[in-house]
């Protein structure tokens, strides 16, 4: 396949998977599930269409954080990153289910995701323009949905019971195979353990140079300590940049 515009194709996986996973059910602990795919689907959509070109290295996180992706519909969507950086502002929708201590108001967001913020701000300092950082890099999400607990608190994808976890984890895997063959990258960097783990399942028999960056995170001790001098060192040993 030659490497021109991959948008479309981009955009119609990510309508596969939001169908996809919309069927899935989920037991507690778990309450409530978001998909930004279905009330977002704004946001992602006008995020994939800033790749004009196929990325040399895809960037891969997990799952959508709660002031992030879960309001913007892009992938560690800090608000103002989304808006000022990527320059990405749409009228968002609401989850069919929302969670009192989770609400979604888009754009409108007053929260800063830490991740986000960070993950956004290496990327906008060390590139001139979004236009330049998307002509060779890409982020995407591992998992598309959000899930919270009774009390708001966020549950990753690892922590579901086995037999919920495997059915996501198996249409998530199919997604990222098809997202791997469509870019094409040369480096696939998962951001952080969980997300190379799964870039390491998926690709073993493709192309792609696997990577790892230290998640962003204000949760691990170590991204509090300059995150991003820590990243782009990873990034320069890797051979990325």
């Amino acid at each position: 396949m030659a490497k021109n515009n991959p948008s479309k194709q981009l955009i119609q996986a990510a309508a596969r998977l939001r169908d996809r996973v919309d069927r899935l059910k989920f037991k507690p602990p778990v309450t409530h599930v978001y998909n930004p795919l279905r009330y977002a689907w704004s946001g992602h959509e006008l995020y994939l269409r800033k790749f004009t070109t196929a990325p040399r290295i895809m960037f891969l996180g997990m799952n959508p954080g709660p002031f992030g992706m879960a309001q913007t519909g892009v992938p560690f969507g800090e608000v103002a990153a989304v808006r000022d950086w990527l320059g990405i502002t749409c009228k968002i929708g609401q989850p069919g289910n929302p969670h009192p201590k989770r609400l979604v108001s888009g754009f409108d967001c007053p929260r800063s995701e830490v991740s986000g913020q960070r993950l956004w701000s290496l990327f906008a300092k060390r590139f001139d323009s979004c236009d330049r950082f998307c002509a060779d890099h890409i982020v995407v999400n591992y998992c598309p949905l959000a899930f919270m607990e009774s009390t708001g608190r966020n549950r990753t994808p690892d922590k579901l019971p086995p037999a919920e976890r495997e059915a996501l984890f198996r249409i998530c895997d199919e997604h990222l195979t098809e997202v791997v063959r469509i870019v094409q990258p040369e480096w696939l960097v998962g951001i952080g353990d969980f997300a190379m783990k799964r870039a390491e399942s998926v690709c073993a028999d493709q192309k792609p140079k696997i990577g790892r960056i230290l998640h962003p995170s204000p949760a691990s001790p170590a991204a509090n300590k300059d995150w991003a001098g820590l990243v782009t060192k990873q990034l320069i040993n890797l051979g990325i940049w």
